[in-house]
């Protein structure tokens, strides 16, 4: 199948590397196009605008940071949806707000076009096994048009009901995490008299009840951050951490709805951010607030 990548950032790289292997004709852009070079070593072709990648593809694919990512790949004279893209699929699996997928799927409508919005539960390791969980919102015909191509990406894939259903989803499925990182943060705080090395802090939490999957991998990489180590790739950035926290705290509003725990871990967040630690793995936030006022 001929699939396009618009937009590479390290998960949309991921998924480019796993199509790839599963056979697929990739062509990719990116605003920045040395970003394009690792996949173009493996054989996929490089656009020079959106508007060739949806030129080009049957199907294509974007993560994008935020709504006004979104608006600037799909709209404009090079945008996606500039040229005649009738009949083609456009998968988004960006991290938005449900209102955001549902507005662009009448503008994708409108080009003759579906529109799916599916984004993914997991970093970048599980995006190139092919074992993220995919939060899919489209209308029946369309989701058994990307099921295909989801499958290849995803361990397990839900569809959640009409576009924006997905969005929804995954708001909904980070708030816990990201509320986790924080909390974590406040019960190493409360240890850090106990004089317990790193290592052996991370291992009691991560053999507990109140430890998630997540702390449980990057329970190493947690430990390694504390002693001032090399922790390797950033998988999500704390940064982009706090971003997801904040659409959630506006879906929240949206609806009427209080969600005290994720407004107060944002704050917590910005906090971190300001002290320099805004590009470091979102799983650094525990050692920043153990650390915090020492």
């Amino acid at each position: 199948m001929k699939i396009g990548i618009a937009g590479l950032g390290r998960m949309a790289a991921a998924i480019g590397a796993r199509l790839i292997d599963q056979g697929h004709t990739l062509m990719v852009w990116n605003r920045t196009p040395e970003k394009t070079t690792p996949l173009a070593a493996m054989g996929a072709k490089v656009a020079g605008s959106p508007a060739e990648v949806a030129g080009a593809s049957d199907v294509i694919i974007t993560i994008l940071t935020d709504a006004a990512a979104i608006d600037a790949v799909y709209g404009g004279g090079n945008g996606l949806l500039s040229g005649n893209v009738a009949g083609k699929l456009f998968i988004d699996m960006s991290t938005v707000r449900p209102e955001t997928e549902v507005a662009l799927a009448k503008r994708v409508r409108e080009k003759g076009a579906a529109l799916v919005d599916c984004p993914v539960g997991g970093s970048v390791v599980p995006a190139r096994d092919g074992k993220l969980f995919g939060f899919m919102g489209a209308e029946p015909a369309d989701a058994e048009r990307a099921k295909p191509v989801l499958d290849q990406l995803c361990r397990r894939l839900e569809h959640c009901g009409p576009v924006g259903s997905g969005a929804l989803m995954k708001l909904a499925i980070n708030l816990p995490l990201i509320v986790a990182w924080q909390s974590f943060g406040e019960a190493f705080a409360l240890c850090r008299d106990l004089g317990f090395t790193p290592e052996r802090l991370v291992d009691i939490f991560a053999d507990t009840n109140g430890a998630n999957n997540a702390f449980r991998g990057r329970a190493s990489k947690i430990a390694t951050i504390m002693t001032g180590g090399d922790a390797g790739e950033v998988t999500f950035s704390l940064a982009n951490a706090q971003k997801d926290a904040r659409t959630m705290a506006e879906e929240g509003k949206a609806r009427g709805l209080e969600l005290p725990l994720i407004e107060r871990s944002i704050a917590c967040f910005g906090e971190a951010i300001a002290a320099g630690w805004g590009v470091a793995d979102g799983s650094s936030q525990p050692v920043y607030w153990a650390k915090r006022g020492k």
